[in-house]
């Protein structure tokens, strides 16, 4: 373990799936008592006993400091330190949970520190996901997210990984960093919150249309231009809603992309296989077993790309194949067919 002066005694990780017990291991390398929470209560049960996440990490043993806590309210100490890596649809949930039991414990919730690794928007209101924890707990508690191209299993066993951590304040961002760095992370910091918040969640999407196209049998060539022009809406969009362009040209942006694109680690991308081969999309959640982030996030994507009026076509059919029930091969038709254009454009 390696503390520096700026760890707190403590960190909460609300979220036991593999994402949230990898982000777990690595913050227990800096500080000196870690606590994981989950909602199922018999799999908290048997991480204690097994010492191992079982379900979403086999063979990967936990940390001596890193407890293992089946109640919320015992998450709660003095550091005010919470990692929230719950899906998207439960992060208002969990937040106003936590909120309201740190007030109960006769805690100032401004006081709080907010870290997450969600990725994705709030779907009932399509907000980004910063703006929830904003509301929730006020302008003075710290708010930060960890993104970059990263696989839990590949973290959790310390391969080399580098992620981001980004806030408002830069300052904030570079003192969060360190509750992530081990031997094999690099983490980086980043004040451009907004853009790492678009590049974390725009990314499932492409995962998804890569794997319907390979899923469809379409090749490399294929593969290759969804990426790229799947940067291209995250982009636009991005810089529509006040991210910066040089942030969707890194980890978070491009790097993330090219990851959850090209490899079956990846749940989106498996999912999107699965619908390019002609599965059912409860069929292919039943056999992944874990979140696929991208199904929900693409209906809120789309919604938002129509609000603003940003041009994201992947985007859209990708929404038409998965909530209107259009044919996939219908969907990579219309793509090529659109009107020809600048590619800058």
């Amino acid at each position: 373990m390696t503390e520096s002066p700026s760890s707190p005694k403590s960190v909460s990780v609300l979220g036991a799936g593999s994402w949230g017990t990898a982000l777990a291991i690595a913050v227990s390398h800096n500080v000196k008592k870690v606590k994981l929470w989950g909602r199922n209560t018999a799999s908290m049960n048997e991480m204690q006993s097994t010492r191992e996440n079982k379900r979403y990490l086999p063979g990967v043993t936990l940390p001596q400091n890193l407890e293992i806590e089946p109640s919320l309210s015992n998450l709660i100490d003095s550091a005010l330190c919470f990692l929230i890596v719950v899906p998207s649809h439960a992060f208002s949930h969990t937040l106003e949970s936590l909120h309201n039991e740190i007030i109960r414990r006769d805690y100032n919730p401004d006081d709080a520190t907010i870290v997450w690794g969600t990725k994705g928007f709030e779907p009932r209101s399509g907000e980004l996901l910063g703006d929830v924890a904003r509301k929730i707990f006020g302008s003075h508690a710290k708010r930060a997210i960890v993104s970059g191209p990263s696989f839990a299993k590949e973290t959790a066993i310390s391969l080399p990984t580098a992620l981001t951590t980004a806030s408002a304040n830069m300052d904030q961002a570079k003192s969060l960093a360190h509750w992530f760095r081990t031997p094999s992370t690099r983490v980086y910091h980043s004040d451009d919150i907004i853009g790492v918040q678009i590049g974390g969640a725009v990314k499932n999407i492409m995962a998804i249309a890569a794997g319907i196209s390979d899923g469809l049998g379409y090749g490399a060539n294929a593969r290759a231009a969804l990426i790229t022009r799947g940067l291209s809406e995250l982009t636009r969009l991005g810089l529509a809603l006040g991210g910066r362009s040089e942030t969707f040209m890194g980890l978070t942006g491009v790097g993330d992309l090219i990851l959850t694109c090209t490899d079956n680690q990846s749940r989106n991308r498996r999912f999107g296989l699965g619908v390019g081969q002609g599965k059912s999309q409860a069929e292919i959640t039943k056999e992944i077993g874990q979140e696929i982030e991208g199904i929900q996030t693409v209906k809120e994507l789309y919604m938002i790309s129509e609000k603003l009026n940003v041009d994201m076509p992947i985007t859209e059919q990708v929404y038409r194949v998965l909530h209107l029930g259009d044919d996939p091969k219908i969907a990579v038709q219309r793509l090529l067919q659109r009107n020809p254009k600048a590619e800058t454009t």
